[in-house]
C-alpha cells in the first residue's frame, strides 16, 4: 500500500533546541490539533534551511506557546529560527485516497497559524486520481473552495499585498474568493 501524507505543519519555525532532553519534537498542541497530529505519533521533520531530514515522535508543549523544540539528537539538525516541515503519514489503499483530506497548516514567521489547507484527490475528466489544494480556513463563503493546483500558493503574501494597496479585510476576502478560488 502507498504511504501518503496524513497531516502537515508547513513553515513552523524552531523556537529552541535541547540536546540533553530524551528526544522527540515538542509542539504546541493547538498546532497539532489544527493539522490532526497526535502526541507520541512519529513524524518526518524536514529542515528547509539546512536540508536535514529526520524521523521522531511528537510530545506536546504548552498550549498557545507556538513552540517547536527539537530534543535530543534531533537538536543537532537545526538552529533557532529554521523553518521546518513536519509531516505525519499513513498507509492506505489507492481507492481510499478519495476519502482522505490531509490538513496542511501554514505559519507566519512568529508561528501563528496563517492558513489551514487540505489536499484533495478526486476523479477528473483527465485522470482517475487528480489533485488540488483547498482553503478550509479564512474563506468567507460557506464550504471548501479550491486555492489552485499549485503547491506554493502564499495566501499570506497575497493578503498583505492587497492590504498594502489599501483594501479592507472584507474586500480582500471577496477578491480572494472571486479570483483565487475555483
Amino acid at each position: 500500500m502507498p504511504r501518503v501524507i496524513r497531516a502537515k505543519l508547513h513553515g513552523l519555525r524552531v523556537t529552541m533546541a535541547d540536546l540533553h532532553y530524551h528526544g522527540s519534537i515538542t509542539l504546541d498542541p493547538e498546532h497539532c490539533e489544527a493539522a490532526g497530529i497526535y502526541p507520541t505519533e512519529f513524524v518526518d521533520v524536514w529542515n528547509k534551511n539546512s536540508g536535514a531530514r529526520l524521523s521522531t515522535y511528537v510530545i506536546f508543549g504548552e498550549p498557545g506557546s507556538r513552540c517547536c523544540v527539537l530534543n535530543g539528537a534531533a537538536a543537532r539538525t537545526c538552529q533557532v529560527g529554521d523553518e521546518l516541515i513536519i509531516a505525519a503519514a499513513d498507509e492506505i489503499a489507492p481507492e481510499q485516497l478519495y476519502d482522505v483530506k490531509p490538513k496542511v497548516v501554514t505559519f507566519t514567521p512568529n508561528n501563528d497559524i496563517d492558513q489551514i489547507l487540505a489536499y484533495e484527490v478526486f476523479k477528473s475528466g483527465k485522470r482517475p486520481f487528480d489533485f488540488r489544494i483547498v482553503d478550509v480556513k479564512g474563506t468567507p463563503r460557506s464550504g471548501v473552495s479550491a486555492v489552485h493546483n499549485y503547491p506554493y500558493v502564499d495566501m499570506r503574501a497575497i493578503r498583505a499585498d492587497l492590504k498594502a494597496k489599501g483594501l479592507a479585510d472584507p474586500a480582500i476576502e471577496d477578491f480572494i474568493g472571486r479570483f483565487l478560488t475555483r
